[in-house]
């Protein structure tokens, strides 16, 4: 049967606007971005097909470009819709993040540090540069690594921070495993970094871990 024979309150669009979209599922959310199934197959057939194939919504929207066109019912086309929604969705938070009282709370930055780090296949080291204010900078990515390490130096972050005379950083780095739970190297690099930092009056407001799972903060743990 079509999705449009279906009670409407079952259509995965006519679903979203009654009800939000937290109301949807993985694969209700993705078939109304496929819109079209395949022969004898619905959108919400194809997206769950798509969801089991990839083990997860996370894994398909971080696929290569090679691994989803490969998939049935997607294609290059396909491929470059989802990059700039995706793309849209991190300059979306990256403006949130702008807005002064951003940093009020920490949810807005777990927003945006999940949507750059969460689906990157490499360990990523990640700096949030903030000004007197707390406002943000600038973001940028100083440290790439293979599947489990980075390696970060403090003397590049000290001259990163004063490139945009930054009065406050926010470190963040992504588990590739998807545990977030934060190693003795992390820590250790942490120390060291707050240890530099401190010699140019740089305060070091938090450290995060991105994996599955909300990210883990050094902050609420009263490790800094």
């Amino acid at each position: 049967m079509a999705i449009r024979d279906w009670p409407a309150a079952e259509r995965p669009r006519e679903k979203l606007l009654l009800q939000g979209p937290g109301a949807l599922s993985d694969a209700e959310l993705l078939a109304i971005f496929l819109r079209t199934g395949l022969p004898g197959m619905s959108a919400v057939d194809l997206a769950r097909e798509l969801v089991g194939r990839f083990g997860g919504l996370r894994d398909l929207l971080g696929a290569s470009e090679t691994d989803f066109c490969a998939a049935p019912g997607l294609g290059r086309a396909k491929y470059a819709q989802l990059q700039a929604v995706l793309e849209m969705g991190r300059r979306y938070l990256d403006e949130e993040l702008r807005r002064p009282e951003t940093f009020t709370g920490p949810a807005a930055v777990r927003r945006f540090l999940t949507s750059r780090l969460r689906h990157r296949q490499r360990e990523v080291f990640a700096l949030l540069l903030l000004d007197n204010q707390h406002r943000l900078i600038a973001y940028e990515e100083p440290f790439k690594g293979t599947l489990d390490c980075a390696s970060v130096y403090p003397r590049e972050v000290v001259r990163r921070v004063l490139a945009h005379n930054a009065a406050a950083v926010i470190l963040a780095h992504n588990h590739p495993s998807g545990v977030a739970e934060p190693s003795a190297a992390d820590r250790q690099i942490t120390e060291r970094l707050i240890s530099a930092l401190a010699l140019v009056e740089v305060r070091v407001l938090d450290h995060l871990v991105v994996g599955e799972g909300p990210p883990v903060s050094f902050a609420e743990r009263g490790w800094l």
